[in-house]
């Protein structure tokens, strides 16, 4: 029985590292081999960053306890949370095991079950929701959390891509494609920014239950999918590109995100500004002309086109596809802001909860 197991484990693996799918013509994973003149990426190298996420898990707890909370008192950001609902034992059975938004049929049977007004109840559910909401002062910690982590990987990012060759000259990421050996720096790029994903992923099931749960889940799955995609395809030079270009805007939403949780408004509005400028112009022109150029268009006149550089040009155009959406929503808050005067509660939930989960 476990001698089936493995052949059918054994044949699962080779279909999908199958070679004709992942790279290009007349190339085989033996090519890729490390070797004494040159190391190339492999998948295994990946492992790694499991245990590293742990430890960046480990790090953020501690951050957030002895860094980020602190700075929070300093700016008098309480760390009440919001007023907690009556406890109220049929309420709550409903509100677990039923649904969190009765309708009105529901809300008048409970009206004549606990001769309670209809508001009452309506007033208990709003509260009860609140109540698995985050405080501001848990959320300041978190945006100070990735915003240390965003500014010193998009710092890294810039001082090593500003040595390499294929920042300057796009056409670099495919000379000799897919023979490019892999560097100490784009190793450390890659794990560094693959373990924090993983980090982010492992805090989604300790931190307090969000309604965009799902959404944050399938994006991590997504991006990590991603960085390890093009890993082990040794499309790392194209891959640093991405991600310090998607980097830059993250430092400035986190930070703006701060200071709208400290009741900064004149810094948010500031610094959401910048992010709308940095994120659009990036996204919308940076990107196209510089990412999608170079993958669609010069990989296929120095590299041709083959099955995985297929998949993996169409997710970059339906990334491309989903910064359209995302600048339309900036435009639409910043013109519900402008009209406002400012970045306020009624504008920011409608951009923070698109930008919590940026990255790809």
């Amino acid at each position: 029985m476990a001698t089936v197991c493995c052949r059918e484990m054994a044949g699962i693996l080779a279909w999908f590292w199958n070679e004709r799918f992942w790279l290009p013509h007349n190339v085989t994973w033996a090519d890729l081999k490390n070797t004494e003149e040159a190391t190339f990426p492999q998948a295994e190298d990946l492992y790694l960053a499991c245990p590293l996420a742990f430890c960046i898990f480990m790090i953020r707890l501690v951050f957030e306890r002895f860094i980020a909370r602190p700075c929070a008192m300093g700016l008098k950001i309480q760390a009440n949370g919001p007023q907690k609902a009556q406890p109220n034992a049929i309420l709550e059975k409903v509100f677990t095991a039923i649904t969190k938004h009765p309708d009105e049929k529901r809300l008048e049977g409970l009206s004549k079950q606990l001769d309670w007004d209809v508001r009452t109840i309506q007033r208990w559910f709003r509260q009860r929701r609140n109540q698995e909401k985050p405080s501001t002062l848990a959320r300041f910690c978190e945006s100070m959390w990735r915003f240390t982590f965003y500014l010193y990987i998009f710092t890294y990012g810039v001082r090593f891509l500003k040595k390499t060759p294929w920042l300057w000259n796009t056409k670099e990421c495919w000379y000799n494609y897919p023979y490019q050996p892999l560097t100490v720096d784009i190793h450390y790029y890659y794990i560094l920014e693959l373990s924090f994903y993983l980090s982010l992923l492992l805090s989604q099931f300790t931190d307090i239950r969000r309604k965009d749960f799902l959404i944050m889940f399938l994006h991590h799955v997504a991006t990590i999918s991603l960085i390890t995609f093009s890993y082990v395809n040794n499309m790392a030079r194209v891959g640093t590109l991405v991600m310090c270009l998607h980097d830059a805007a993250d430092v400035l939403i986190e930070a703006a995100k701060m200071a709208n949780y400290a009741k900064c408004q004149i810094l948010c509005n500031l610094l959401f500004a910048m992010f709308a400028i940095l994120f659009i112009s990036s996204r919308l022109g940076v990107y196209p002309l510089w990412i999608l150029n170079t993958t669609l268009f010069e990989s296929w006149e120095i590299v041709g086109p083959y099955p995985s550089w297929w998949v993996f040009n169409l997710l970059l155009i339906l990334l491309q596809l989903l910064h359209s959406f995302w600048s339309y929503l900036i435009v639409k808050t910043a013109c519900r802001a402008i009209s406002k005067g400012k970045v306020d509660d009624s504008s920011t939930p409608l951009l923070f909860s698109v930008f919590l989960f940026i990255f790809y």
